[in-house]
């Protein structure tokens, strides 16, 4: 009786301890490309004009397309917001200033930019495999689909702004700012000329 259940486990071994091997290596490669983040957004910019390409190819997938521009405003939504949203409960996460004399706290996103890419290039790679299938094609009146995504789109970045409006953030890291320095005073440039 023994024997019975060890032959399943014996054979499983060397897959589990191959998908493993894969997974590891995955994410040693997922790992590195973390600094990268241009080049990452320039692969996926690709994944997304073939992705484009299939569609338009194909005239279908059109349901498919409008399900992955849900799930795409989802994740910008979630990359637009704060950790902490002060519209909800106080708690005691350091939350966004809202006045000039509050302490300044930098804005923590709900969705970090690494795993909003990661999921991003996910989608797109999940919507091409499905453009493979027949099942997924379902007829649809496609203008009709875009123009009530673009409904929520606008609808939807409008509330975020105001919100962003409200609470005095912004998502964005514009990078470093710079500062001219000091100008010379006339007296300082006048004794240098002598």
């Amino acid at each position: 009786m023994e024997g019975v259940g060890g032959d399943s486990g014996a054979a499983a071994a060397p897959v589990n301890q191959w998908v493993n091997d894969v997974s590891r290596i995955f994410q040693y490669y997922l790992d590195k490309s973390t600094p990268y983040s241009m080049y990452r957004w320039i692969g996926t910019a690709v994944l997304l004009v073939i992705y484009a390409v299939r569609v338009y190819y194909v005239q279908g997938f059109y349901i498919v397309s409008y399900g992955l521009g849900i799930y795409l405003l989802n994740l910008l939504i979630g990359f637009l917001s704060p950790l902490v949203d002060p519209e909800m409960e106080a708690s005691d996460r350091p939350l966004l200033p809202t006045k000039g004399s509050d302490e300044f706290k930098p804005f923590i996103r709900r969705l970090p930019e690494f795993k909003f890419w990661y999921s991003f290039t996910k989608a797109f790679c999940v919507a091409f495999v499905m453009t493979f299938f027949s099942m997924f094609d379902v007829p649809v009146f496609w203008p009709i689909l875009l123009c009530y995504w673009i409904v929520l789109f606008v609808l939807t970045m409008r509330r975020q702004i105001a919100h962003m409006i409200k609470y005095k953030y912004i998502p964005f890291n514009i990078g470093k700012q710079k500062y001219g320095g000091r100008k010379p005073s006339a007296s300082s440039s006048a004794s240098r000329a002598d």
